[in-house]
């Protein structure tokens, strides 16, 4: 049903609006907006439309997600279309609608979005191009992506969004970057600022911004892949950290994929969760740890490694567990003789959930023999030695090997 025609009773329109403001629409959305008993937008959307259009015009409040789910009781009967910056759902109040009212319930009328119009000012092919939202969020959520030769384009809140993206990408080691702040896409006022990531020279920039990034390492600089098996010097430690070579063996048996959630109990450093997380920017997860020493040190390491949204919770397991929402996959780094610990994690995964568990003492290596014999999987014992001085020469120094169980629940 085209836009203009809904009934007062039907969907809530959400019209995508450019910095070129009313004269950008479409006609589909410039009829949407003209049929309208109420706009909803910001004050600034709402003022980009023409003084005849007679709708009522109310703008969001602050904060906004608390007036989403009583929209349609707030304006019963009466035809609603909300305004939105370019695309709605890119980052935008369309995608929020759909999540809090279903897809049924809304029509979305887009624009082109900030990311289109960005990469057509560069040159840069979309499918090419790295988008990173940060509206609302750490801008620490760029660092995963800054990798030689990569092109970024980070959507944020406001004109001091390119100021904190150049900061963060030259205290990774790519101070000569070059970075741009495209703002006010598609409008008349429509302007770059320019810099390189270690000299960036503005402190605000404009409030309709996209900072885009041409990723170039410093000289000795040394880039942190998104694969499993960081350096074990990325991560600050106690001691209490699964070893590089050991990690990625773990997480290939986890198995992260977009979307899933993983336990991280015993999360020590935190080096499990993080290296889940850094995989894909939908993958979540729970580092459960009981001292608190060590809970603020996943922290810090979290934020600097670039997934600032994982989830600590500090405490002991089995009781540290109740109530976590359930995991996809578990990993037990400590505490596998711990009573109850292994069974509330194997209880709590999905159907198909994987739970890993490691091991390097002989107690606990008899812990893991039990559960392969109660739910299969595979048990196998990693032994790692590296190289290093032996007087003048050079000999193999071997570590303490490690048992892993594997299982797959049904």
């Amino acid at each position: 049903m085209p836009a203009a025609d809904v009934p007062a009773d039907g969907p809530i329109v959400v019209v995508g609006i450019g910095a070129d403001g009313w004269e950008g629409l479409s006609p589909r959305a410039r009829s949407a907006v003209e049929a309208a008993d109420v706009l909803r937008g910001s004050a600034r959307q709402l003022a980009l439309v023409p003084p005849r259009v007679p709708a009522e015009r109310v703008p969001w409040p602050s904060p906004l997600a608390p007036a989403v789910p009583g929209l349609r009781d707030e304006h019963a009967g009466r035809r609603v279309v909300v305004l939105a910056s370019g695309d709605p759902m890119l980052s935008g109040i369309g995608s929020t609608l759909v999540r809090a009212l279903g897809p049924d319930a809304v029509e979305v009328v887009p624009h082109p979005s900030s990311v289109t119009l960005a990469c057509a000012r560069l040159g840069w092919a979309v499918e090419e191009t790295t988008v990173v939202p940060v509206v609302g969020r750490p801008v620490e959520l760029v660092a995963p992506h800054v990798t030689p030769g990569r092109r970024l384009l980070v959507l944020g809140s406001d004109g001091r969004t390119p100021a904190q993206v150049a900061a963060l990408v030259a205290l990774l080691g790519h101070g000569a970057s070059r970075v741009r702040a495209l703002a006010q896409l598609g409008g008349a006022e429509e302007r770059v600022f320019e810099g390189s990531a270690a000299d960036w020279p503005h402190a605000d920039t404009d409030p309709l911004v996209v900072t885009a990034v041409e990723v170039v390492p410093d000289p000795g600089t040394v880039p942190l892949p998104t694969v499993p098996g960081l350096p074990d010097d990325a991560y600050e430690h106690d001691g209490q950290l699964t070893k590089r070579d050991v990690r990625a063996v773990t997480l290939a048996r986890l198995a992260p994929l977009p979307g899933q959630l993983l336990w991280d109990v015993g999360a020590g450093s935190g080096s499990i969760g993080i290296e889940w997380m850094r995989t894909h920017p939908s993958c979540r997860a729970v580092a459960v740890e009981r001292d608190p020493v060590r809970t603020q040190r996943i922290l810090r390491n979290a934020l600097r490694l670039g997934v600032p949204v994982l989830d600590v919770v500090e405490g002991s397991a089995p009781d540290a567990l109740a109530g976590l929402p359930s995991p996809d996959a578990v990993f037990v780094g400590g505490g596998a003789t711990v009573p109850g610990v292994l069974d509330a994690c194997w209880s709590a995964l999905r159907p198909g959930g994987r739970l890993v568990v490691n091991a390097v003492t002989l107690e606990s290596e008899a812990v893991l023999a039990q559960q392969f014999a109660r739910h299969g999987g595979d048990l196998v014992r990693l032994g790692v030695a590296s190289a290093s001085p032996v007087g003048g020469f050079t000999g193999w120094r071997a570590a303490m090997p490690v048992t892993i169980w594997s299982g797959v629940k049904t």
